[in-house]
């Protein structure tokens, strides 16, 4: 897996994680458990991570949404 967004802000996941189901690219979040226990201080961010022949795509996909990867 290769990850191709990180953040703490569970409602920028959901759209991050909308733009890339939307454009066919399958997507899953990584340390969502650990961030939801750690109570949103932030100190455990959530990544969101595509298979390895899918992150050029992903990374197009969320850079024409003007949204900033890793």
């Amino acid at each position: 897996m290769r990850v191709v967004a990180t953040t703490t802000d569970p409602v920028r996941l959901s759209f991050l994680k909308a733009l890339l189901t939307d454009a066919g690219i399958e997507c899953i979040v990584l340390d969502a458990h650990i961030s939801a226990i750690e109570g949103g201080i932030g100190a455990f961010p959530r990544r969101l991570a595509v298979v390895p022949d899918d992150e050029a795509r992903a990374r197009a996909v969320l850079l024409e949404a003007g949204e900033a990867t890793v």
